[in-house]
């Protein structure tokens, strides 16, 4: 395969209104069947009407791209500082929910399209009825990517094309079958073809010509495809936004309901809390389940010690369900019976059963 990726200039300034199919024919009358059409988002915006007006300056300004965040945030995944990564109502992951400043005049803000999909639908249908023309259409926005520095481009609409080329059952050279290869061709183009586009250049269009998979039925499935949905997504929050929901979880962790009849051994982690009376580490049977226990106590009389102990045992608990185990608080029946198991002094104030068995979600 021997790939053509060629830029389209002279399309100018759009705005609200204009046909974009028109516009890229006669800045590109060189477009023939079978070519790919990446278009960036922020045309297609502008020529949907995508805008958000913004006051010259001041506190208005701010309340303007700070109203205009909050409608495009379907939730917040991480923030610091100025910045906020979201999800957008699309499902896309994106800084600022995709909301754009630049390649615009100062009065405005360019939202994302409303359905990038749909856009790209409606472009390819009108390429095609009204100019003959049998392409395909991927519409591309600017991200940043977990791990690594820089922007990339990516797709965000797609017609014409499959978003994914999937690999898996297949055999590599050396006879080893993939198990994961799934890979996503429309954002390989967005990229390829940023590559003459640029950023500051005014080139809104390229095209990619020989790039020759085959045109899907109808449209094919869009870039909707590739968002990772919620039970596959391991990084759905920031690192500090995963430690307060946990926090959040562990002050309300509930006692286990059940331990699990078999499985491996319980392991209990290294006490990390000096504060914790000197624990008896035992087993005891709770219903029909051999688990292990801390025996917590306190001396006797002393109310602030008690206290203290209840305190650790409950970040104890947090440390233990982090670990995929399970606990619960147990009433000491007969105290008599665990008097030669602590020291001189101590009233046992309970004993905390642990086991593998139904958690909660930290």
């Amino acid at each position: 395969m021997i790939l053509e990726i060629r830029p389209v200039s002279g399309i100018g300034e759009v705005r609200p209104g204009d046909n974009l199919a028109e516009l890229i024919t006669a800045a590109a009358d060189w477009v023939r069947d079978g070519d790919v059409l990446v278009v960036t988002s922020k045309i297609v915006s502008k020529a949907e009407g995508r805008l958000v007006d913004l006051p010259p300056d001041g506190p208005d300004r701010e309340a303007a791209r700070e109203a205009a965040l909050h409608a495009e945030t379907a939730r917040v995944v991480a923030e610091r500082g100025p910045t906020r990564i979201v999800q957008t109502h699309h499902g896309l992951v994106l800084a600022q929910a995709g909301i754009d400043a630049s390649n615009v005049d100062a009065a405005h803000l360019v939202l994302l399209p409303k359905d990038p999909d749909a856009s790209a639908r409606a472009l390819r249908e009108e390429l095609r009825d009204r100019f003959g023309l049998d392409v395909a259409v991927v519409i591309t926005d600017t991200m940043g990517r977990p791990w690594r520095l820089g922007l990339v481009d990516f797709a965000i609409g797609a017609a014409g094309v499959d978003a994914l080329v999937d690999y898996r059952g297949l055999q590599d050279v050396y006879g080893n079958e993939l198990q994961l290869t799934q890979m996503a061709q429309i954002d390989q183009l967005a990229s390829a073809a940023e590559l003459v586009q640029g950023k500051t250049a005014q080139v809104p269009v390229a095209v990619v010509r020989g790039f020759a998979p085959g045109f899907p039925p109808e449209h094919g499935r869009g870039a909707a495809e590739l968002i990772r949905g919620a039970d596959a997504d391991l990084f759905s929050l920031g690192t500090a936004e995963a430690t307060a929901r946990g926090l959040r979880a562990a002050a309300a962790l509930p006692d286990a309901t059940a331990f699990a009849p078999a499985g491996p051994p319980v392991r209990l982690p290294a006490l990390p809390f000096p504060a914790l009376p000197p624990a008896d580490i035992r087993s005891v049977t709770v219903p029909v389940n051999t688990v292990a226990a801390v025996v917590v106590w306190a001396p006797a009389g002393d109310l602030r010690a008690a206290a203290e102990a209840g305190r650790m045992a409950e970040r104890l608990r947090a440390v233990l369900a982090a670990d995929g185990l399970a606990s619960v608080w147990l009433e000491v029946g007969d105290p008599a019976a665990l008097a030669d198991r602590l020291p001189a002094g101590g009233v046992p104030l309970g004993v905390l059963a642990i086991g593998r068995g139904s958690l909660p979600s930290l």
